[in-house]
């Protein structure tokens, strides 16, 4: 009889229905916990919602490389040289996110005559000069999470791992518009004609 009764049930699960339906085990569906902003009478401030304790730092993110997080050194100078590997796979991250957070006003080219310099923005500086090649790498970086004068900060669009990818790309943007022969692989320099 208790089988027949059981499958009967069993038969009802999946139609609609306006009663709640029965938990015979109710598997933590209905426990007692504070929601988000709720009051409480246990904590002496009235809220349930706890402050961190401090020194405290979620899994993840721990910043305790300032030359990585940061762009800068134990003594408080600029990194010279970003603080990763360089590859392909790198280089062409960077140019993604160059070309959708950087190009409208440096262009594609670095060369400072964006879209958005046709549009009456003050054009910002090309990166070919000299004054930008000597700059450190961590400045660049730098500038990048706080911006500088009309530049705004991209801190919190572009993630630190992106940020680092955009001043490798940048290096090698550079590079390309100053390139000479020296730069070309010893087995294709015959095939480079002057000029070129």
């Amino acid at each position: 009889m208790a089988l027949l009764v059981l499958s009967l049930a069993g038969c009802g699960r999946g139609r609609p229905s306006k009663n709640p339906p029965i938990h015979l085990n109710p598997n933590m569906d209905n426990q007692e916990k504070y929601k988000a902003q709720a009051r409480s009478n246990y904590f002496t401030d009235g809220s349930a919602m706890r402050q961190p304790v401090p020194g405290t730092v979620a899994q993840g993110f721990l910043r305790d490389d300032d030359t990585y997080y940061l762009g800068i050194e134990a003594d408080g100078s600029f990194v010279k040289k970003a603080p990763i590997e360089y590859d392909m796979l790198l280089l062409k991250r960077g140019r993604e996110r160059y070309d959708i957070y950087c190009s409208p006003c440096h262009s594609r080219i670095g060369d400072g005559r964006g879209i958005m310099v046709s549009r009456g923005y003050l054009p910002p500086p090309t990166f070919h000069s000299d004054r930008i090649r000597n700059v450190p790498d961590g400045e660049i970086f730098n500038v990048i999470t706080h911006g500088v004068r009309n530049m705004p900060a991209y801190a919190h669009q572009i993630n630190v791992d992106d940020r680092w990818a955009i001043v490798c790309y940048l290096r090698a943007l550079q590079r390309s518009q100053s390139a000479g022969l020296e730069d070309v692989p010893e087995e294709l320099r015959e095939k480079v004609k002057p000029g070129q």
